[in-house]
């Protein structure tokens, strides 16, 4: 299993409209093969900073999705809305 944890960070004029691009594709995502949990957070401390969770069966399945058509046009038009650069993360679980 790995999880994916991606860190986004948007123009505070862009949040409402990537608000709207994740309600739109979140349930494709989640029906994609391997893809076992999306969720999303915003940061209390900054509004316009949001948190990708999710979890995939494979780290193959992960990459098949990020190789997808699919998300290479999600993709592009989020990285529009930034105000710096995403960071991202694949983990895996060590101890229970």
């Amino acid at each position: 299993m790995i999880t994916r944890i991606v860190k986004l960070h948007f123009k505070k004029e862009n949040i409402s409209s990537f608000e709207r691009i994740f309600g739109e594709t979140r349930d494709v995502i989640r029906n994609f093969d391997g893809c076992v949990l999306l969720e999303l957070y915003q940061d209390t401390a900054d509004p316009s900073t949001f948190f990708t969770y999710s979890k995939w069966e494979t780290e193959e399945d992960l990459e098949a999705y990020r190789n997808s058509d699919f998300f290479k046009v999600v993709w592009a038009n989020t990285k529009k809305l930034f105000r710096q650069k995403a960071e991202a993360w694949s983990v895996q679980h060590v101890h229970k």
